[in-house]
């Protein structure tokens, strides 16, 4: 018998999990532990944010699913890895501490012989100050947030039907952010539901990014062959931004978020403020602080995990200038480069370098996107390592299903507006999501498979992604059938 245990139950971790118990064996034990008790889809939290959906339409409780699809499921955090063992005995370990009503605080050591980290991000809002719920913006990072950031929202609306003008700052709120994607959708369907509700002409908006051109996302842009010309996504987005009437400050650090302003500062040096009646930032991700001792105690954390908390796996990790990156530098499996039985899905590993060039101040700030690894890569990632470890408890002696980013495509669907008739939507397909100079000197990408629209169609697909999703993470019959 193998015991599996998954770190995490969002996007990866649920994904590996599900496709662990439906390839193994009912002989053999698989185990998620997650500190939330519920399942939340993120993509659908943009929605939630204005208004449209109630959070009771993107999560779900995950206990019952697992239950009925017997999986073990602990409802707790992961605070240390003992890979070699612990206590005179070789097995693997992992300590857990409960989040439950009842057994909060609780700690527990689980056995393991196969771990999968999909921990995902620690939302690090500390990294501004004033940043985030509980200071002076909002987020729509958690469906709880989403909630909070509609009613502020609606409440401006309201006031604004009353005659009353207000200022939106939408964006990243530092300058090593990762999700410019997210807050794109956002702020453009902040701005179809201002006109929705007939009072567009008494909102000013403004996007703040690091991103050093709009279009960037964390991917250094894409290039996109329409109506036989290839375009920059930044002619694509600014385009897009100046349909609608929204302004846009790029290269922006946020320093510091005060109750109606923030403070930024640019790649060159200009230091200025960004007054809002409403601020909806995003933070930086960070790992979320998991330890990793040998068996004597002794502490192995800088061995196993990045400096920013994430964890190591098979990447090219040494430093090296920006022209001397390759996409070969990206993993392939995920696996531990120390631990055969170890990996990381999703958000939890370490990218061996950014996408985009690092930029920095003059005094050494960095302003500059993280690299995305959300939502359909993070899929992938997890059903591979899954298949790979399913391989290796058969007999296999290594991983044998690859997902590098280097290697496969990406479709993202960016609702700008969620109206069925009037709604549209921005369709981006990226092939490979990590540019490839070496196979694709020109753009570092195939033209030919990277493609970008606007319009009512693309909506459409989005509406029933989100329902074709949600059906597969219920594990309901025929969920395998849906693609990742």
């Amino acid at each position: 018998m193998a015991r599996v245990v998954v770190l995490g139950a969002g996007v990866s971790g649920h994904t590996a999990a599900a496709f662990l118990r439906k390839w193994l064996g009912w002989e053999h034990e698989v185990t998620v532990v997650s500190p939330q008790p519920d399942y939340n889809w993120i993509p659908s939290n943009i929605w939630v944010g204005v208004g449209l959906l109630r959070k009771e339409k993107v999560v779900f409780p995950l206990e019952p699913v697992y239950r009925k699809n017997e999986i073990d499921f602990k409802q707790a955090r992961a605070t240390a890895l003992y890979p070699d063992g612990i206590d005179g005995s070789p097995q693997p370990m992992v300590e857990i501490e409960w989040t439950a009503d009842g057994r909060a605080g609780v700690r527990e050591r689980l056995p393991y012989d196969y771990l999968i980290n999909a921990t995902g991000p620690k939302l690090n809002f500390q990294a501004t100050k004033g940043l985030g719920p509980g200071g002076n913006s909002l987020s729509v990072c958690t469906a709880d947030h989403a909630e909070e950031t509609a009613r502020v929202f609606l409440e401006l609306v309201a006031r604004m039907k009353r005659g009353e003008r207000k200022r939106f700052l939408i964006g990243t709120g530092h300058g090593s952010c990762t999700c410019e994607g997210a807050a794109f959708e956002y702020v453009v369907n902040l701005e179809f539901e201002l006109r929705s509700h007939g009072v567009r002409d008494k909102a000013d908006i403004t996007f703040i990014t690091n991103e050093y051109e709009l279009g960037d996302l964390g991917i250094d842009g894409v290039h996109i062959r329409r109506g036989g010309y290839v375009t920059p996504s930044k002619i694509f987005t600014e385009s897009l931004f100046a349909e609608r009437g929204i302004e846009s400050l790029t290269r922006a650090h946020v320093r510091a978020v005060e109750p109606g302003v923030a403070h930024y500062e640019t790649l060159d040096g200009l230091r200025g403020e960004a007054p809002f009646d409403m601020a909806m930032l995003l933070p930086p991700f960070s790992g979320v602080g998991l330890k990793a001792y040998a068996a004597d105690g002794k502490d192995i954390t800088d061995a196993v995990f990045a400096p920013n908390g994430f964890m190591k796996v098979d990447a090219d990790y040494r430093k090296k200038p920006y022209e001397d990156w390759k996409a070969s530098d990206w993993p392939r499996f995920y696996q531990s480069p120390l631990y055969r039985n170890l990996f990381a899905v999703g958000i939890a590993f370490a990218p061996p370098h950014p996408i985009s060039p690092v930029r920095t101040t003059a005094d050494g700030v960095v302003i500059s996107p993280a690299p995305p690894r959300t939502g359909m890569p993070s899929a992938m990632i997890g059903k591979a390592v899954a298949h790979s470890i399913v391989n290796m408890i058969k007999g296999g002696d290594r991983p044998s299903h690859s997902a590098s980013l280097a290697e496969m495509g990406a479709a993202c669907v960016a609702s700008a507006g969620a109206n069925p008739f009037t709604g549209t939507a921005a369709s981006i397909t990226v092939f490979p999501i990590v540019p490839d100079y070496e196979r694709y000197p020109e753009y570092g990408r195939d033209v030919d498979r990277t493609f970008g629209e606007i319009g009512l169609a693309g909506h459409w697909i989005k509406i029933l992604l989100h329902h074709m999703f949600l059906y597969k993470a219920h594990l309901w019959p025929g969920w395998s059938l849906i693609p990742e």
